[in-house]
């Protein structure tokens, strides 16, 4: 048996626990006090300057968390032996599948961050090619299972076999580490990877039951079918970090970020806001600027144990005065038609359809973490360009917008 480890400190108490294996005559272990992702790669690559590595029949890991930057060692490393990730953890696991033997099982407590999103495409790619998913166990809550730790994403216990043959998948589910709550059920794998998503996303529904969004008739349309793009907010403000303002001026056009929208619209500017409300419209940044208009933005960021995950709002461009263009910030994502606003009904109707509780649950089956990206909007299913049209005239009817009314009136809609 093999263990690695880099933190000195700790290599005291990892001996100690192996030493008490060792009393029962059938076990040795060898601690590596080395970096485990270069001693695989270099065994992996059969370097003739390296210890090769055993190929293991199991390995059990609970690996670090840590971005790796794209001109590291650690990257450059992985790319000699086809692992092309961008943190640590991930990392650990593409090693652990690529040095299994044949049916070897690979066990693993990790963030669920990979399961989707385009930064891990190319880790889903590498082990869905080399194993196959046996089985999920996901912790519900953030807050309790890691409750000593900072996690601002839910955790899984993922296991693995080697050049498996791929075929249902057990998900467990509990709210914590106790396992009190314990739920198991087994999911054919086409409803763990979808056979006709090209980013290879990995569900981890917690019931056998189909959500309300794949069950109904009216929602199957993609974004290309409505002629409708999603982008990400492109000011980065800290990249243009000179040519942003306070409040308005001479020369400047509003900068939108997600504390400009509430339930009851869009306010700007907000004096003493602690970001800035205006950018300086000129050569450096005409080109991240989007004319005034009906735009529908999505929150990127939520809080941690936050009620929902995906919150929706209308740009209304009599907020805005004047004002020909409009700065979005990075931490949203916005809706347009070849970076221009959209009708004000299709704009409405988008909000209405994903602020509904639906959509919500339907996306926090696959988002384990805070984030939603662009790539995750653009693969959802959503109502054709008509009946969101309609929903959005529906919509500016209303006097008030409650939870209970807007998910009944996605019930009504037809294909």
């Amino acid at each position: 048996m093999d263990a690695f480890e880099i933190d000195h400190n700790l290599i005291g108490h990892l001996s100690e626990t192996l030493d008490k294996y060792d009393q029962t005559g059938n076990f040795s272990g060898h601690i590596h006090e080395e970096d485990f992702i270069h001693a695989a790669v270099e065994s992996l690559s059969g370097s003739l300057f390296s210890r090769p590595l055993k190929h293991y029949t199991h390995t059990i890991l609970n690996p670090p968390y840590k971005k790796i930057n794209s001109h590291s060692a650690h990257r450059l490393a992985l790319r000699r032996v086809g692992v092309e990730t961008v943190n640590l953890y991930s990392a650990f696991v593409a090693l652990a599948v690529a040095l299994a033997v044949p049916n070897g099982q690979i066990v693993a407590i990790i963030p669920r961050s990979f399961c989707n999103g385009p930064y891990y495409r190319p880790f889903r790619d590498f082990i869905l090619a080399r194993a196959a998913i046996r089985h999920i166990h996901l912790f519900e809550s953030r807050s309790q299972a890691f409750k000593d730790d900072a996690v601002l994403q839910e955790n899984i216990i993922i296991r693995l076999e080697r050049g498996g043959q791929q075929g249902p998948v057990t998900v467990t589910t509990s709210t914590d580490d106790s396992f009190s709550d314990l739920t198991t059920h087994e999911h054919p794998f086409d409803r763990i990877v979808f056979p006709d998503d090209p980013e290879r996303f990995i569900h981890v529904p917690i019931t056998t039951d189909k959500s309300t969004i794949e069950l109904s008739p009216a929602v199957r349309y993609s974004l290309v079918d409505l002629g409708i793009k999603v982008s990400t907010g492109p000011v980065v403000d800290f990249r243009l970090k000179a040519h942003l303002r306070d409040m308005p001026g001479p020369g400047t056009v509003p900068l939108i970020y997600p504390g400009h929208f509430s339930s009851s619209g869009t306010a700007w500017p907000i004096d003493g806001m602690k970001k800035p409300n205006a950018i300086e419209r000129n050569a450096d940044t005409e080109k991240w600027l989007y004319p005034n208009g009906f735009y529908c933005v999505v929150r990127r960021f939520s809080s941690k144990e936050e009620k929902r995950r995906v919150v929706a709002s209308v740009v209304e461009p009599g907020a805005f005065g004047d004002a020909p263009m409009l700065g979005f910030e990075n931490h949203l994502n916005l809706f347009h038609e070849n970076k221009s606003g959209l009708p004000e009904p299709l704009a409405r109707g988008l909000a209405v359809f994903l602020n509904t509780t639906a959509v919500d649950e339907s996306f926090r089956r696959f988002n384990g973490h805070t984030q939603i990206n662009a790539t995750d909007l653009k693969l959802m299913k959503y109502p054709s360009r008509s009946a969101l049209i309609q929903l959005g005239e529906w919509a500016m009817q209303q006097e008030t917008l409650t939870q209970d009314r807007i998910d009944a009136r996605l019930g009504t809609l037809t294909a």
